[in-house]
């Protein structure tokens, strides 16, 4: 069955039109809601979000939904989306939902869904709700005395940030080190700066005054001009870049240079490894990793498992496989031993761990491999199905052929956006930019 409102992170698109609406929100509280009430219990949902001007609409939506069908509504505000999933299973909730379009601008947002576990719902539920969304709930609606409550829970906040600091060492202290935090006037932009003072950083905190439209403007993790000039600005030891609901980060080191998720995962492999904490002598990365992060394990005996784009499918992967370490290049690190999804603090307060033991710069200790040339170009389309184009098909056979077993070829439609991603790799960088440049234009030419 076709997948007409769900994509690879949950429900997105542009605030009040298809089908980030009120009408559909409401929908989706009703059919989750039903989709998981088993039992004879008082069920319950906790619903986190960012700070999305649109947070206000969606957010009423859904508790009506989901009070509708008799479950109760715990509302957090704005929360990092791993606060969600932790607070799920914390509070003994049958499900999570967040709602955030995580680094999109404030004009998108989207709803994901969580399960009792804390993890991302499976393809295979989230095409059972999509069915019961265009469907008739007359009959399956709660009666008078059976409705929901929803309540503003308190301290809820407090319980993230204590469980994020636990996954350190209780000996750690990040004394002496100068941070630059970038909440991306997002879901973090309270508990970030906090957990690292805590911690005994000096805190240095930007995008932190969120005002329902700034959300990942010219700041966050996909905006990195900001908080590199701050780094250099006041010295700082490290910089790190939150998005819009914090479950990736990306880092810059002392020098100003951008650390990416790759480079995240190596170092956490590696340290992982040295402490006898790796649950499997691999890590699992999406199709996008660079083929340098591959080498890289390879040369200290662990492997890389592959899988398709979107951090639902890095999860999946560890859990059938027994991973605990995984991610993408775009900053998702999946700690398995700590969170059940993305987690962008405390993976970065993992790699900060590394720097303060080893007393090297974050320079030194982040780059542990040179990353193969690739480049990585956006084709947006207006329809169609260009990738069945028979012109499209052969410039991707030719770019392959081109590029040789030493390279690779990767052309993927989005899951959240009207946009065709290519991206090509290889040892040889004008190769690379050749290759991908001819199916750039065999795209642009079907989808123009």
């Amino acid at each position: 069955m076709a997948r007409r409102f769900f994509g690879t992170d949950g429900i997105r698109g542009t605030a009040n039109t298809w089908p980030i609406t009120p009408e559909i929100a409401l929908k989706v509280g009703m059919a989750a809601g039903l989709a998981f009430h088993r039992g004879d219990h008082r069920h319950r949902v906790v619903i986190g979000k960012d700070t999305r001007l649109s947070g206000y609409m969606i957010e009423p939506a859904l508790t009506a939904g989901f009070t509708a069908v008799g479950v109760d509504v715990f509302l957090t505000g704005p929360v990092p989306t791993p606060a969600v999933a932790m607070l799920t299973r914390s509070l003994r909730a049958d499900l999570g939902v967040m709602i955030s379009a995580s680094h999109n601008p404030f004009a998108d947002n989207g709803i994901k869904l969580f399960g009792p576990d804390g993890y991302k719902l499976s393809d295979e539920v989230e095409l059972a709700i999509e069915e019961m969304l265009d469907g008739d709930f007359t009959g399956r609606l709660a009666a008078p005395a059976d409705l929901g409550r929803a309540k503003r829970v308190d301290g809820e906040r407090a319980r993230y940030v204590e469980s994020a600091k636990r996954t350190l060492s209780r000996h750690i202290s990040f004394d002496g080190l100068r941070v630059v935090v970038d909440c991306a006037n997002g879901a973090a932009y309270k508990v970030a700066p906090e957990v690292l003072w805590e911690l005994g950083a000096e805190v240095v905190a930007l995008g932190v005054d969120p005002n329902g439209l700034n959300i990942n403007r010219d700041c966050g993790s996909t905006s990195l001009a900001a908080i590199t000039d701050k780094v250099r600005e006041v010295r700082a030891d490290i910089g790190i870049a939150l998005d819009g609901d914090a479950d990736r980060v990306i880092i810059i080191d002392e020098k100003g240079q951008v650390v990416d998720g790759d480079q995240l995962m190596a170092v956490v492999a590696a340290s992982f490894q040295e402490d006898g904490r790796l649950a499997r002598p691999g890590i699992v990365a999406t199709v996008m990793s660079n083929l340098g992060l591959e080498r890289y394990l390879q040369g200290i005996g662990l492997e890389l498992v592959r899988t398709k784009v979107g951090d639902r499918y890095v999860v999946e992967a560890m859990r059938s496989g027994g991973y605990n370490v995984g991610g993408e290049q775009s900053g998702h690190i999946v700690l398995s031993d700590y969170a059940t999804t993305g987690d962008g603090l405390v993976a970065a307060l993992q790699v900060l761990a590394v720097v303060k033991r080893s007393g090297k710069p974050v320079g030194e200790v982040c780059h542990r491999f040179d990353p193969v040339p690739q480049l990585l170009k956006n084709v947006r389309v207006r329809g169609g199905k260009p990738l069945e184009d028979a012109a499209v098909k052969a410039a991707i056979i030719a770019a392959e052929s081109r590029l040789g077993a030493g390279g690779r070829i990767l052309v993927r439609a989005s899951g959240t956006e009207p946009l065709i991603r290519v991206m090509g790799e290889g040892d040889n960088a004008d190769l690379v930019a050749a290759a991908v440049g001819d199916i750039v234009e065999a795209i642009g030419n079907v989808a123009a």
